[in-house]
């Protein structure tokens, strides 16, 4: 009797033992395995465990990666391949072992064959978006460049690219229009809104804002781009524009009309002790900063996973905004913002308009269009005619749907707020022009 009760004891755990050596089977809902111990013994009619395992995911595809990338090229031998979504431009992963610094790491094993505990080190990253445009030397756009051509350094430094999509984005656009542009400009302004529905799809939103002396106006929130309220807010957004005027310093109404023996306008009054009769006309006002911030503060909001993009139609003339210059770059990069637009009237005009592009010294720049472009990574077209205007809309929507969408994960600290700069390089394409934005700061929200 002793020796029965003694096989009943550990029947379970030689049958246990000897299932560990045989093929794994797919079950993925079997218990897991209960180790044996002294104190209690299994019932001489369990049955014996059965090991798990996953189920064979050799055929799956695995999250964050596209079912079949197309292949426009081989990157060189010991690059190693960022992620690429669905419907993208980038090479497959070379077939060796991944680099020390792989963004994904094969899990650890676990289950009855390794007991050793399992130490979870978390490491606070910023996730940098960096879209990139890439032009020939006679402005084209060039598509199809694979991953492995780009190179983007942080403060110097190169980093590894962890995604890779030339996918076009939704967008969500915020339009800005200047209503301190003269008559004439604004009217081939008012023309061309009729067409800015015509480069945008169903899944795109648009809001529309106008500015003038009194500072920026929402004319409509964020709506379907090819929806009826979008042509009723630019229909709305139509503003006549300021009318020039010639000082008249001569002849009864040299100095403005008469009421109770004092000017009814002070600004016509000649300036204290100067009998010339020369007017102290009233200084203009062109918040452009104030708009642009203002969109962007409208675009923040936005859900991540769109382009977030301000469209400026104006002269870029700058006068009497409250916000600096700095204070709404800063903020445009902490939101992922890019600003493009449209140069019109004087800025429009060669050798006046395209010297604002570069930054000459002790010269303080009349078109301030340029500055913002440059640093957010978007672009400016500078345009005369109506027919002119109308096409750059169509052109720069087009430019921002072919943009490359590299992006690289930063250890950089958020809570100091300190601009990085970046530096996006073609491997082996010289001559080429590239537009991203020159920088970032870090921020521990999600965009």
């Amino acid at each position: 009797m002793r020796a029965v009760w003694y096989f009943s004891l550990f029947a379970p755990v030689v049958v246990a033992c000897s299932a560990l050596g045989q093929p794994q089977q797919n079950v993925p809902d079997a218990p897991a395995p209960q180790a044996a111990t002294q104190s209690q013994s299994a019932p001489p009619s369990a049955p014996a465990p059965q090991p798990s395992s996953l189920p064979d995911l050799k055929d799956q595809v695995a999250p964050g990666k596209g079912a079949s990338p197309d292949q426009q090229g081989a990157p060189p031998p010991g690059v190693p391949a960022p992620q690429t979504s669905s419907g993208t431009v980038g090479a497959p992963a070379p077939q060796q072992a991944p680099p020390p610094d792989a963004i994904q790491q094969a899990p650890p094993e676990t289950g009855p064959a390794s007991q050793e505990p399992v130490h979870t080190i978390t490491v606070g990253v910023t996730e940098v978006v960096v879209p990139v445009t890439v032009k020939d030397k006679h402005g084209n756009l060039v598509p199809g460049l694979p991953w492995w051509r780009f190179k983007v350094y942080e403060d110097g430094v190169q980093q590894r690219i962890v995604w890779f999509t030339t996918s076009a984005y939704p967008l969500s656009i915020a339009f800005v229009i200047d209503a301190t542009l003269p008559a004439d400009i604004m009217d081939k302004v008012n023309q061309s809104l009729s067409v800015v529905s015509n480069g945008l799809t169903p899944s795109d939103t648009v809001a529309v804002i106008s500015y003038a002396g009194t500072g920026p106006q929402l004319v409509t929130d964020f709506t379907a781009a090819q929806g009826p309220r979008l042509t009723a807010a630019l229909q709305i957004a139509k503003k006549p524009g300021e009318q020039p005027g010639v000082p008249i310093v001569d002849g009864p109404f040299g100095s403005g009309p008469i009421v109770n023996g004092q000017q009814a306008d002070p600004t016509l009054a000649p300036q204290r002790g100067n009998a010339s009769g020369f007017l102290n006309l009233p200084k203009e006002v062109h918040p452009l900063n104030d708009a642009i911030l203002y969109a962007a503060e409208q675009l923040s909001s936005q859900p991540r996973g769109r382009r977030r993009i301000i469209y400026v139609i104006s002269d870029g003339k700058n006068s009497r905004s409250k916000a600096k210059y700095g204070e709404v770059v800063q903020y445009l990069l902490t939101n992922n913002i890019s600003v493009y637009g449209t140069n019109v009237g004087d800025s429009a005009l060669w050798g006046i308009g395209y010297l604002d592009r570069f930054k000459l010294p002790l010269l303080q720049p009349e078109d301030v269009l340029p500055r913002y472009a440059i640093a957010t990574g978007g672009d400016i077209d500078h345009e005369l005619s109506e027919n002119a205007i109308q096409n750059a809309f169509v052109k720069i929507t087009d430019s921002v749907r072919s943009a490359y969408t590299l992006i690289y994960d930063s250890h950089q600290p958020t809570i100091s707020g300190k601009y990085h700069v970046i530096d996006v390089h073609l491997e082996g394409l010289p001559g080429y022009q590239i537009d991203a934005k020159q920088g970032y700061y870090p921020t521990a929200s999600v965009q």
